[in-house]
């Protein structure tokens, strides 16, 4: 379940905008000002934070500019401002999203699903990029680097790394190997994988051995 904080001054916002987002499935935590937004960010993690820009203690463009030292959780700014100035300056200290207020709760939950669903694409897209020491692997790049030097690879070998990565630390077999890499009706045997494998290694050098062979089964990226 996501989590949402929401940060405004004003209780019935934050009623209505909570009512909203438990009835779409969100978690909620709610602050009253800026500084205790900014203290509820060091302790938890929360997938988005909506922040109003008017509050006592610590207005919204300072929390936001404080949180940004630390966090990069997604930020909807609410705010009566619509010039254009303050939208861009709420852009630059790396805001998500600027609604102005009186706003839609149905507008703000689509805002508010889009920045979420958003964000959980570029994570999932990081976390295919992979470091182990100094070999990078970038899946959906299709990059290999060796200590900054980029690698080239064959097709199959770039599918066969990418396999071995994706489910490191697992034992596969050649049969499985050939069968989801190469295709059920490839016409070939056990000596394709070796072979395959042996020219990875070589091409990863130092780094060869993060391909280790299982005597009788196969192989794994064992990090």
């Amino acid at each position: 379940m996501a989590k949402i904080l929401i940060v405004d001054d004003e209780q019935k916002i934050r009623e209505v905008i909570k009512e909203y987002a438990v009835f779409n499935g969100y978690e909620v935590s709610e602050a009253g000002d800026g500084m205790s937004a900014v203290g509820l960010c060091k302790l938890e993690n929360f997938d988005l934070i909506i922040m109003d820009i008017m509050m006592p203690k610590l207005d919204g463009y300072s929390a936001c500019k404080e949180i940004r030292k630390f966090s990069n959780t997604p930020i909807i700014m609410l705010s009566a401002r619509s010039e254009e100035v303050d939208k861009l300056f709420g852009f630059e200290l790396g805001i998500d999203d600027y609604v102005v207020k009186p706003f839609s709760p149905k507008e703000l939950m689509a805002r508010i699903n889009a920045v979420i669903s958003r964000n959980k694409g570029q994570e999932m897209v990081s976390e295919k990029i992979m470091k182990f020491d100094g070999l990078e692997i970038n899946i959906p790049g299709r990059t290999v680097s060796i200590d900054g030097q980029k690698v080239e690879l064959t097709p199959k070998e770039y599918d066969l790394l990418f396999y071995l990565v994706e489910n490191k630390n697992i034992a596969l077999s050649r049969d499985k190997l050939l069968s989801d890499i190469w295709g059920y009706d490839f016409y070939g045997d056990d000596r394709t994988i070796d072979t395959h494998i042996k020219n990875l290694r070589n091409n990863l050098g130092k780094y060869r051995d993060y391909i280790v062979t299982l005597r009788g089964v196969g192989y794994k990226f064992e990090v």
